[in-house]
């Protein structure tokens, strides 16, 4: 579907930037602000939601599952660090077991959330530009 298509690609692009920005994200002359934890995770969900149905949902013409698998893949990783990101923000419990996961988790998505930002914000953009070539 089209508009799956179009919120991958624009839900892809703010995420990244949100990542990839980090502390530095936009602030709106409105007073909206990219750093504000509950827009961070409202995006999160979006590009999670997203991302889960661009895999399932197939453009005419397209190959189902892996035509859309990067920029699918891209925006699930993106909304669960934001996700992450939130709970750690707002969490002060500590579950048995949490700093193996942590260190674990920690290490491959956290401390790579700007490598991860960049990488959704290409594939957004090569999403747009080249919209039925394989893999993007």
């Amino acid at each position: 579907m089209l508009q799956f298509y179009f919120l991958s690609i624009v839900l892809n692009a703010l995420a990244g930037y949100i990542l990839f920005a980090g502390e530095g994200a936009l602030e709106l002359k409105c007073g909206f602000s990219f750093k504000n934890e509950t827009a961070r995770l409202v995006v999160g969900i979006l590009v999670m939601i997203t991302g889960v149905m661009k895999v399932l949902s197939v453009i005419e013409g397209d190959v189902p599952v892996i035509g859309d698998l990067i920029p699918a893949a891209a925006g699930f990783f993106c909304g669960f660090v934001l996700l992450i990101e939130f709970y750690r923000s707002r969490s002060s419990v500590q579950a048995l077991g949490e700093e193996e996961v942590k260190g674990k988790l920690h290490k491959i998505l956290l401390t790579n959330k700007k490598i991860l930002g960049a990488v959704a914000m290409i594939s957004a953009a090569l999403h747009f530009i080249f919209p039925r070539v394989l893999l993007i």
